[in-house]
């Protein structure tokens, strides 16, 4: 793609970067009403059965994922034209989502301004390695790679480590309005959370709030794990990097039932938010079905995105990710080729 094809299809999507007051109203409202009415029948459902309890809040888990999906156009400024707006209502969803609005807001600026830029990895994104560095790698990097890598640690731990450690505290370079804020939402996240345990008791919130976290928390991280993560994405040195090329071809279009989708606030049309963050959710899908190019972008389904879970390394010469086993072959083979062309220089050719 050329520079003059890559600023055009940028401005196709211009038209659709505004937000519209009445659209924003009416999805905090199909968003935050639904989900302390479902929290309440969650807590209603304790006396008649926990089972149905927890099918309540993996519902109640879908509206919380809407939530942080509206914390995320705030943080891009997107949501409201008001930037004041924006940050209130960010602060809200951040607390009901805990994620912290100002610490996200500048590390998730960070990911789109170097996401699949091999030299700018490090923040807002998920920790990847080539397959050259795996290999020059210590064996305690290699081991503590393997383990973060690791479905049941990335999606089993780590909802906990991240949301519910991670984000209480401040990064090391954060400037003094990113602190304030994450003490300020760490303190609102204790009181909610001190009132909602005074008013039912601390054994009925945790039976409710615990799986609604959980389930939250894990299908947030699946979804940003599986719109970067597919075999053919995008991955190029600062030389060779394209911001156009690493938003089309490096981030996914995730394609989610209906309803799914709905859930997610069309956050499954990735490659077009990271081409254009200003584009609030409700635009997204517009944005997509009006620029042909950019319904070009790798399409995944749910079934497809189970098989990210393999990818652990990026292949910089087939230009993939890859699991440990096909890496582990590939050096076999090498090694393979070298001991035979040590003993027989002819065979090996």
């Amino acid at each position: 793609m050329t520079e003059p094809k890559q600023a055009h299809l940028k401005k196709s999507v211009a038209p659709f970067e505004k937000s519209e007051l009445k659209v924003s109203i009416r999805q905090i409202f199909n968003t935050l009403v639904p989900l302390f009415v479902l929290w309440y029948a969650a807590y209603y459902s304790l006396s008649i059965s926990y089972w149905l309890t927890l099918a309540i809040c993996v519902l109640t888990s879908g509206f919380v994922i809407r939530a942080f999906i509206i914390f995320h156009d705030c943080c891009h400024g997107s949501f409201f034209k008001s930037k004041k707006a924006n940050d209130i209502m960010g602060i809200i969803t951040g607390v009901l989502t805990l994620v912290p609005y100002q610490q996200w807001k500048n590390s998730h600026a960070i990911h789109h301004a170097t996401s699949s830029n091999l030299d700018k990895r490090g923040i807002g994104d998920m920790w990847v390695l080539t397959v050259e560095e795996f290999a020059a790698a210590s064996w305690k990097t290699r081991l503590y790679y393997r383990i973060y890598r690791h479905p049941l640690v990335m999606f089993g731990i780590g909802p906990i480590a991240v949301f519910a450690i991670q984000y209480r505290f401040n990064r090391k370079d954060a400037r003094r309005k990113e602190r304030l804020n994450t003490y300020l939402m760490n303190v609102l996240i204790v009181a909610v959370y001190a009132l909602m345990c005074f008013a039912i008791g601390w054994k009925a919130f945790l039976l409710i709030q615990g799986p609604v976290f959980y389930i939250s928390a894990m299908l947030g991280i699946w979804l940003f794990y599986v719109q970067h993560q597919f075999e053919d994405s995008y991955f190029e040195n600062e030389d060779e990097w394209s911001y156009v090329k690493a938003a089309v071809d490096g981030s996914s279009y995730y394609k989610l039932p209906k309803l799914l989708q709905w859930l997610t606030g069309n956050i499954g049309f990735h490659h077009v938010h990271h081409l254009s963050p200003k584009v609030p959710n409700y635009y997204l899908e517009d944005a997509h079905e009006s620029t042909p190019p950019l319904q070009k972008a790798t399409t995944i389904t749910i079934r497809q995105s189970l098989a990210s879970l393999k990818f652990r390394l990026w292949d910089e010469e087939n230009k993939q990710f890859v699991s440990f086993k096909a890496v582990k072959q590939r050096l076999n083979k090498l090694r393979e080729q070298a001991a035979l062309s040590k003993r027989d220089p002819l065979k090996a050719s």
